[in-house]
């Protein structure tokens, strides 16, 4: 959701990978203390969530994406159709990834920002919070990043080449089954406990690890899984009855857009980590190391990688800061720590000389 090229900032720490078995080299990285301490204690003027910047920002691609999306669908020039589908899949790509910052604000930081975005965003596209909160902060979790009990991780840079490109192209299928699951497989679930369960535990998670199985929901959290299920599938049903009603064009067009949204986070996915844990429990310092930032001057990282996801190895030092102080941060951190820094092997220069990476190392794995 980084190939080495010439500029290759991960080589002062190649040596020790290249000299360690694959299975062992996260094991034997100490933790960086100065670099977790220096996160720490450089930041915390600007750990607060601000609802001035969360909730216009939110409510603007929103705005944009629905806007454009809606334009595609009447107007009659095909250019001009595609533009405004591309317009609208961006937008709600934004919108769409605010659902990374519900899952780390503290619930009382923007009342009443996590109902609005299930309102605007969540359920209308059929992605409701719940299928990430309670799941990301598992990916967080001490230990269990990277090993096989982390719902967002898999070793791709030691599995096939070709599982790149299924990886990424299995993302288009995601509206139609979103949209299947809440029409469907949720309402069937209501009358039939046992594929309840089996819906809950497998098509109910935004992860990507196919052994992950989910917990059953309970308390508050129960309930709030309960309403938003209960909204995905009334508006689920809304949209396919209206289809039968009016026509199919506008759902076929609205489904593309989302495909291609989804794709977008996909493709963003395939470089957020280096994905070279084979399974061992890792210090913060060597998650951190198998984490990705791309920070300017790289291009274009604000759109395949908005709402401060660029940084996504920061991210990983600290997990409650929010996405509007992340650039802040990053400059406060590689300032007080210098080129040379643990802290600086974490950033690359941009979107395909990860990708690159990524690729070479499938086709060198075992």
């Amino acid at each position: 959701m980084n190939a080495r090229n010439a500029i290759d900032m991960t080589a002062p720490v190649q040596a020790p990978r290249d000299a360690a078995p694959a299975s062992t080299w996260h094991s034997q990285m100490p933790d960086d203390k100065a670099m977790l301490r220096a996160a720490a204690e450089l930041t915390r003027d600007i750990a607060v969530a601000r609802p001035g910047i969360y909730w216009p920002d939110m409510l603007a691609s929103a705005f944009v994406g629905y806007a454009a999306l809606a334009g595609a669908i009447l107007v009659s020039h095909p250019v001009a159709a595609v533009l405004l589908g591309l317009l609208s899949a961006l937008a709600l790509y934004r919108a769409l990834l605010f659902i990374h910052e519900l899952t780390h604000i503290h619930k009382d930081a923007l009342p009443g920002f996590r109902m609005g975005w299930n309102l605007l965003v969540g359920i209308p596209m059929l992605i409701p919070s719940f299928m990430y909160e309670g799941v990301h902060t598992q990916h967080h979790a001490r230990t269990r990043y990277g090993t096989v009990e982390d719902p967002e991780y898999l070793p791709l840079a030691l599995m096939k080449p070709w599982s790149l490109p299924v990886f990424a192209l299995t993302a288009i299928l995601l509206p139609v089954a979103l949209l299947v699951r809440s029409a469907v497989l949720v309402p069937l679930g209501a009358v039939i406990p046992p594929l309840r369960t089996l819906v809950w535990e497998r098509a109910s998670a935004l992860a990507i690890n196919p052994q992950y199985r989910r917990r059953r929901p309970e308390g508050d959290f129960a309930r709030m899984v309960f309403w938003q299920e209960v909204g995905c599938s009334v508006w689920a049903i809304a949209v396919l009855a209206a289809s039968f009603a009016w026509g199919w064009c506008p759902l076929l067009i609205a489904l593309c857009v989302v495909s291609l949204t989804a794709f977008l986070n996909q493709v963003r996915t395939l470089v957020a980590h280096l994905w070279e844990n084979d399974g061992e429990a890792m210090t913060v310092t060597a998650q951190y190391l198998d984490s990705v930032n791309v920070p300017p001057p790289a291009r274009f990282s604000g759109l395949w990688a908005p709402v401060g996801l660029r940084y996504h190895a920061l991210h990983h030092l600290l997990p409650s800061l929010p996405y509007h102080s992340l650039s802040e941060a990053h400059r406060r951190i590689s300032q007080h720590l210098g080129e040379a820094s643990t802290y600086r092997k974490a950033s690359y220069p941009g979107l395909a000389p990860l990708l690159m990476r990524l690729a070479r190392s499938t086709m060198t794995a075992r």
